[in-house]
């Protein structure tokens, strides 16, 4: 089994634990409180922008051969994630511009930015965002929610493309030579973070 599937086989039950969590139930049904899904929108817009620079911190350290994907990863994050955020923002009267940074986002994006000072480490760490996020869409994409903001959240995780950037992440692992020992715990560490996120601040 490759080492990247191994994370997988110890992330899914951590997945399953964010299936149950109120926030993404709420998801799932399209009946989470708008002030909710508010709060999550402006803490994953800071995420996001500090995930951005984490990709660039590994594309700086990259073999030539996936340095593109880091590159692709950067600018997906910052053009199609963040123009989601953006798009929804209105319809729920999100302040992406004057948002603060909760504890659990603050927490989670200096763990990120620390462990990208190695490359096979970093990769570790953010692979539970990527992975975790691929497999919550496709999961709620098989009974998707009947409200359209909500659908859009869905989809936009579920897509073919999102689960294409994630497959590249999990090849770059397989190949970055990372010590096992090293990256579970790591990888465990990203998932905790991913729970704590959906406990957002309100």
């Amino acid at each position: 089994m490759s080492l990247a599937s191994h994370l997988e086989e110890l992330g899914r039950p951590l997945v399953e634990e964010q299936l149950g969590h109120p926030t993404v139930a709420g998801i799932a049904r399209g009946d989470l409180p708008e002030a909710v899904f508010r709060s999550w929108l402006e803490q994953d817009y800071l995420f996001l922008h500090d995930y951005v620079r984490v990709f660039s911190r590994l594309a700086w350290q990259a073999p030539a051969a996936h340095l593109g994907d880091l590159v692709d990863l950067a600018y997906a994050t910052f053009h199609d994630e963040l123009d989601l955020h953006r798009s929804l923002s209105a319809g729920f009267g999100a302040d992406l511009d004057g948002a603060k940074k909760g504890s659990a986002c603050a927490a989670y994006t200096a763990f990120l930015l620390d462990s990208a000072a190695s490359y096979a480490e970093g990769l570790a760490a953010l692979y539970p965002c990527m992975w975790g996020y691929s497999t919550l869409g496709a999961r709620l994409a098989e009974n998707p929610p009947s409200e359209p903001r909500y659908r859009r959240w869905v989809d936009t995780y579920a897509d073919p493309g999102f689960a294409e950037l994630t497959r590249r992440v999990a090849q770059m692992i397989d190949e970055s030579g990372a010590d096992p020992v090293r990256a579970e715990p790591l990888f465990l560490e990203g998932m905790r973070h991913e729970m704590a996120f959906w406990d957002v601040p309100t």
